[in-house]
């Protein structure tokens, strides 16, 4: 049903009559995008991940229309929710690789950021329109597009008058308040973990993270299980191993040039070896998806290049409303200046590079842009935006850049630098195309107009620029990338992979070791790419995560028992966690900017400390179980009928 026929929706709801491009809709998408924005880089450097606004954004825009009693179309929530979903992808693209600008010694300068933010959010908008009409008209029956899907049904249980919303408003408290108490009042400890016995420096942990549980609830079991797997093999066989064997050594071993093994904790250890052969597992699985998926990508391109070239989508002179686009002298025009402004405009791809290899830079935006916005759109039709292999994407784009700079001799810090901001544009354009293809699929089953879903998506993006740009800022100056705190998995992984082909100056031994870890993984048909994030990450946050997906699979089961519905759809569960990881972002953004405005200290020691803390955060983490588990329960099913076109 969800892939389904989508005109008869919009028809029947009389879409043509309704308010849609409103002052209030615009308003409250830029709100929710810039919330989200600046959430979703927060928690994408901490656990490499991040979650789709639209849902979340589609429920918010409901609920505060109907707190503040304004009878708002379903087409203006649908509208503010296309305008808030554009942060996730400008969120996205930037924590894969600005971080690595600054364990470079690159503090990037705020206007920069914001240029390679924007300028990849435009990009991916203008190359997606022309394929809007292939992919989302014309291939219904092959892409259902999951999340857009599954946004055009949470508008539609809005309309039949389903329940559930105020979830993900308690989350987003209980997340905001808990990560204040932890952080900005130090009440409870941030980790709670026993050192276990006869294992040398083996530390069972876990954050007392709502946002993390709420991401593993989100992923569900499975998933969260071959995260933490490969976190425990990090820290409860590889830390301990290096650990027993490296106890009498008098010398320090390599990377490492001053403390000896027996000295290091477990973190140094981590910091030391563990981190690069996590890096050349997350390297290994990258390379492994992204071979896996060149055949698709190559199928997917010469598929749409097809279809275009057949014009079978013949376009009258008047479209219909629910059929029109920008003009397409608007998309060309944007797709040139995004160049243009690239390969001219100087620091947008580094400080005083010249002019020849910005062209460089610029032509690989191009290429390596529209291949990719043309394989990401189509991909996430099948798979949906959570599956979308941006990591590959951003890999193939930088090893050929990269490879491109070798030929030319052009080595070095800023060489390197500009081949990221490469990187950076095209992952968020690749990310911005999938984003904005479900946001249309769910205005094709809604009676929306893409002309100003399009333009909304823009208004989205050059508003989240600026939230997404000053929160990796502010965090990399109030934090160190790299560190178990903000360990910025990807753009860990890119820096390892430029650095690699530029310059040669890695532990290759260590990074081996990684890639040595991955393939039996690999060859066991398990997630490669989880299981190495999971390598990379500390266990401290993957277990937080596990903890969740056990809450889902205890929901599950129940539901399963009750001969009930065990999906994500109308699921309050789902709401619930969105609103934990919303809340808990934020307030890690509002706690740096008060530790970077020197109002308060990091580090503090927590009032509630020893075996009393330890027990005070288990009691924490049982009661944010407890709360999805009480939101999954009130999972109520919804009418199929269909009343007039309000809110």
């Amino acid at each position: 049903m969800l892939g389904g026929s989508s005109s008869w929706r919009g028809r029947f709801l009389g879409a043509d009559s309704l308010a849609e491009f409103t002052t209030r809709a615009i308003f409250t998408g830029i709100l929710l995008g810039v919330t989200f924005g600046a959430a979703n880089a927060y928690l994408g450097l901490r656990v490499g991940m991040t979650i789709s606004a639209s849902i979340p954004a589609t429920v918010l825009t409901i609920a505060l229309f109907r707190l503040l009693r304004i009878k708002g179309t379903l087409l203006e929530a649908n509208m503010a929710k296309t305008v808030a979903s554009a942060s996730t992808s400008l969120a996205t693209g930037t924590i894969f690789t600005i971080p690595a600008l600054f364990l470079w010694g690159i503090t990037p300068p705020f206007l920069q950021v914001v240029a390679l933010c924007f300028l990849g959010g435009v990009f991916g908008i203008m190359a997606m329109i022309p394929l809007r009409r292939l992919l989302i008209v014309q291939s219904a029956g092959e892409l259902p597009y999951p999340e857009g899907a599954a946004c055009a049904e949470v508008l539609h249980a809005a309309y039949a008058g389903a329940t559930g919303g105020a979830w993900i408003f308690y989350g987003i408290g209980i997340g905001f308040a808990l990560k204040l108490a932890i952080s900005l009042v130090y009440l409870l400890p941030a980790e709670i973990g026993i050192h276990l016995p006869l294992l040398p420096k083996a530390y069972l942990v876990t954050a007392v993270a709502p946002a993390l549980m709420g991401i593993g609830y989100i992923l569900g079991f499975k998933r969260s299980a071959v995260i933490v797997s490969g976190a425990a093999l990090a820290s409860l066989v590889l830390i301990p191993m290096i650990a027993h064997f490296g106890a009498g050594l008098v010398q320090p071993v390599a990377p490492e040039t001053t403390a000896l093994i027996g000295d290091m904790t477990d973190g140094q250890i981590w910091k030391a070896y563990v981190r690069y052969i996590g890096a050349g597992a997350v390297a290994a699985a990258g390379l492994y998806t992204v071979v896996q998926t060149l055949p698709t990508i190559a199928r997917t391109f010469l598929s749409v290049l097809q279809g275009l070239l057949r014009r079978e989508d013949a376009v009258t002179s008047t479209p219909v409303r629910t059929d029109r686009d920008l003009p397409g002298s608007l998309v060309m025009g944007g797709l040139l200046l995004v160049l243009m402004v690239a390969a001219f405009v100087p620091g947008v791809f580094g400080q005083g590079m010249p002019l020849l290899p910005r062209l460089i830079c610029a032509l690989g935006v191009g290429v390596c842009g529209v291949l990719f916005v043309t394989v990401a759109a189509r991909i996430v039709g099948l798979i949906g935006v959570s599956s979308q292999p941006t990591s590959g994407i951003t890999l193939i784009t930088l090893m050929l850049v990269s490879f491109l700079f070798v030929l030319a001799g052009w080595k070095g810090t800023a060489a390197m630098a500009a081949v990221l901001t490469v990187g950076t544009i095209v992952a968020i354009a690749a990310s911005k195309a999938g984003d904005i293809s479900q946001d249309l699929k769910t205005g094709a089953m809604v009676g929306a107009t893409p002309a100003l879903q399009q333009l909304g998506q823009l208004i989205g993006a050059a508003c989240a620029c600026w939230a997404v740009a000053a929160t990796v800022l502010l965090l990399g100056k109030v934090y160190t990338f790299g560190s178990q705190e903000l360990p910025a998995p990807q753009a860990m992984l890119m820096k390892t992979v430029i650095e690699g082909v530029l310059s040669g100056n890695l532990p290759w031994p260590l990074v081996l070791m990684g890639v040595g870890v991955t393939l039996p993984v690999i060859l066991c048909g398990i997630s490669a790419l989880s299981f190495a994030i999971g390598v990379y990450l500390p266990l401290a946050s993957m277990a937080a995560i596990f903890l969740g997906g056990c809450v889902r699979r205890l929901v599950d089961q129940h539901r399963a028992a009750r001969a009930e519905s065990t999906g994500d759809e109308g699921d309050p569960g789902i709401l619930a966690a969105s609103g934990l990881v919303a809340g808990e972002g934020l307030a890690g953004v509002v706690v740096a900017a008060l530790v970077a405005g020197k109002v308060v200290q990091s580090g503090g020691r927590p009032l509630v400390g020893g075996g009393p803390g330890q027990l005070l955060g288990l009691a924490t983490m049982l009661l944010v179980g407890l709360f999805l588990w009480l939101a999954a329960a009130r999972r109520q099913s919804r009418s199929r009928s269909l009343p007039d076109g309000s809110v």
